[in-house]
């Protein structure tokens, strides 16, 4: 047998030399869980601790001392004739002495075999520290990770109340912005362009591709000609084309002339190309100058037979059809929707930077709007309390076992000797309380005994 420097006697032999020698591996291979230098490791508030229980053990341990000296000389005197009070003293220390030596084994059977004797139900935390492992991994779930606990606990929170008051405060409101900012600046930087752009191509191809546009867009001219949208357009297309005509009066009456047989006189097909000309002018200035021009009427009922043939002849949304998938099938209208995240992706990465952007101070702006009305509304608090409630309730209920498992796998991955050291170091000095108030309450309760049998003597 051997003493530690915690005065308990344990067995002698490598096995035990390795456990306690700084800076070797325990038995049983490398660093690991519970291993000096794994995570049950002992910290070095740990090792703080250690030092007070060492402390309150030798005061316990003193207290067991002086009964035993008390007794001795108590004992001595008794026999030498001092007196009757002796015996009182005697019996106090000796029943102190038996209090002091049972709460120190009801102490060290807790951590180890006391002075290394392999008795029945001790070393319990060594020994069954993969069952406390289970049972502390079932205390939580059964007692912290249930439903009812969890919406009572969140409910006399008020979690809606306290983000209401806390995004209230613009100073709070404007940290949330920045930290919002540099999440998407994140965001932004750790995405792959190439990959986002193959996304952003494929879905707006595919949902383009699925869907018919022909009808949605006989609706819509439909709806334009009806209010007159048009209009602006024929305004426009008239007044390019007149004064397109008056620049260019010559290339048009070339044209004219160009086109004309070749039998024919160069006059005659000079005069045929200035009326062409003057026609064509005079036309397209009636047609700018009057609104009721027939030409414009035409073009209305023009517009409203094309719309409702795209909504309902097949012939025409056939067509449609095709000249849509040949222009999706386009490089020129594929690079351009690729092109597409990468004017969005500088466009956030600019306003998420500069913190006077639209886009920072509209969030900001929907922050404090935000806080104001979670402490003015609460029927908006109670939608918001029932939200956490349960995003909270659907995480536990559906990991519980596996935080459960998680308790219950590293206690079990930690090393028995290094788990008992490190819970002894937690709660081994006021364990040591119990040893000093054993041998008290024994000396107290050997006393009285004494006592009363004196009484019942005499």
């Amino acid at each position: 047998m051997e003493r530690t420097n915690e005065g308990e006697r344990l067995p002698a032999g490598p096995a035990h030399v390795r456990a306690v020698t700084p800076g070797r591996p325990a038995p049983g291979g490398p660093a690991g869980p519970g291993r000096p230098d794994g995570p049950g490791a002992l910290t070095p508030a740990d090792e703080e601790r250690r030092r007070g229980v060492r402390r309150m053990k030798a005061i316990a341990t003193g207290a067991l001392l002086l009964m035993a000296t008390v007794f001795a000389l108590a004992t001595w005197a008794e026999h030498a004739g001092a007196g009757a009070w002796t015996g009182y003293v005697a019996a106090a220390a000796e029943a102190g002495m038996v209090g002091a030596l049972a709460d120190w084994f009801a102490v060290t059977a807790l951590f180890r075999h006391p002075m290394g004797l392999p008795i029945p139900h001790t070393a319990i935390i060594p020994t069954k520290k993969d069952q406390l492992g289970r049972s502390l991994g079932d205390f939580v779930g059964e007692n912290f990770l249930s439903s009812d606990v969890v919406r009572a606990r969140l409910r006399g929170v008020g979690i809606g109340a306290r983000l209401g008051e806390w995004l209230g405060r613009p100073e709070n409101a404007d940290r949330v912005t920045a930290e919002l900012s540099t999440a998407l600046r994140g965001a932004l930087t750790v995405l792959r362009d190439a990959d986002v752009q193959a996304v952003v191509s494929e879905a707006i191809t595919r949902r383009a591709t699925a869907r018919e546009v022909a009808p949605g867009l006989g609706t819509m001219l439909e709806k334009i000609v009806a209010d007159g949208g048009h209009r602006r357009v024929v305004d426009l297309v008239c007044a390019r084309a007149a004064e397109w005509l008056g620049e260019h009066g010559d290339s048009v009456m070339d044209a004219v002339a160009g086109g004309a047989p070749g039998w024919t006189p160069r006059f005659v097909d000079r005069k045929v190309g200035e009326r062409v000309y003057r026609e064509l002018l005079r036309f397209v200035t009636e047609m700018r100058d009057m609104p009721d021009h027939p030409a414009r009427g035409a073009v209305d009922r023009f517009l409203t037979d094309f719309a409702a043939d795209l909504r309902s002849d097949p012939d025409t949304r056939a067509r449609v059809e095709r000249l849509k998938n040949e222009t999706l099938a386009r490089h020129e209208v594929q690079d351009l929707i690729a092109s597409v995240w990468g004017a969005v992706r500088s466009m956030l990465v600019a306003a998420a930077e500069d913190e006077h952007s639209e886009l920072r101070v509209r969030a900001r702006t929907a922050l404090l709007s935000l806080g104001k009305r979670l402490a003015a509304d609460g029927r908006l608090r109670g939608k918001v309390d029932g939200w956490v409630e349960g995003a909270a309730v659907h995480l536990v209920t559906t990991y519980r076992d596996e935080i459960t498992s998680l308790i219950s796998e590293t206690v079990a991955g930690w090393d028995a000797e290094h788990t008992s050291r490190k819970i002894e170091a937690h709660i081994g000095r006021d364990l040591q309380f119990i040893r000093i108030n054993g041998t008290v309450v024994g000396s107290l309760a050997g006393l009285a005994i004494h006592t009363v049998a004196r009484l019942l003597g005499a």
